[in-house]
């Protein structure tokens, strides 16, 4: 059954994309992205459309990945000195013998038997001031290790003890 021209459905043609308008909103999207860091690409369209552009989440998204635009992981603050009741003291190094920090690391030999190191450090300056490899770290050998430093450094200034 042949049907006439005007009784046809055409769909409408895309609207055609000039460079400038791209170019704008490349420039609006990494605006808003170096903004507020910690938004993705979904908010920054949210964003746009609320200053007036007429834009999808498609389109951010794939102007997103073309400038190499990422949201940067989240980091957790880390805690200096724990108390009693759970709470933290934060303490931020000011000057040399203020707070110290330590920590195990762990290798294994060329027999394959463990040996763990006490590593100990001044914040301030980043200032190595022991490491101490043993088979095996008891709570006394660790204090003996850490009265050590004390001895040779003078003790951290930020532990009344």
């Amino acid at each position: 059954m042949p049907c006439g021209e005007a009784a046809m459905w055409y769909p409408a043609l895309p609207a055609r994309r000039s460079g400038n308008d791209e170019d704008a909103l490349t420039q609006a999207i990494v605006t808003l992205a170096a903004q507020y860091g910690r938004y993705g690409y979904r908010r920054i369209t949210a964003l746009l459309k609320r200053t007036g552009w007429r834009v999808g989440k498609n389109r951010v998204e794939r102007i997103w990945r073309r400038e190499g635009l990422k949201v940067p992981q989240k980091q957790k603050p880390r805690g200096r000195l724990w108390l009693n009741d759970g709470s933290c003291v934060r303490l931020r190094p000011e000057h040399t013998n203020h707070v110290w920090s330590y920590d195990f690391v762990s290798a294994k030999t060329h027999d394959g038997r463990t040996v763990r190191m006490l590593n100990l450090i001044d914040e301030h300056t980043r200032e190595s001031l022991l490491v101490r490899p043993e088979r095996r770290w008891s709570s006394a050998r660790v204090i003996e290790a850490l009265a050590d430093v004390m001895v040779m450094k003078g003790r951290s200034r930020a532990y009344p003890f």
